[in-house]
């Protein structure tokens, strides 16, 4: 029985050192959100029908395409 208090003792210990410990610790890491790119066009691939962001399509015409393969053989 002394064992088990002496255990519980230690135990409670050992909890109050470490959440002092945490609580006096600098923060490390960036707390600064990091910027997100606001959201893109989907657009629609005119010969396989892929969709991808406008960013990365590649224009031909009227249309976009998924690739310059696509783009040279045109709309299916």
């Amino acid at each position: 029985m002394k064992y088990l208090v002496l255990f519980a003792v230690l135990a409670v210990v050992y909890a109050v050192w470490r959440a002092q410990r945490r609580a006096s610790a600098p923060r490390q890491g960036n707390t600064q959100r990091p910027s997100i790119a606001p959201p893109q066009d989907m657009v629609r691939c005119a010969h396989c029908g892929v969709h991808l962001p406008r960013g990365d399509a590649v224009p031909g015409g009227a249309h976009m395409y998924c690739s310059t393969a696509h783009r040279d053989h045109g709309p299916a």
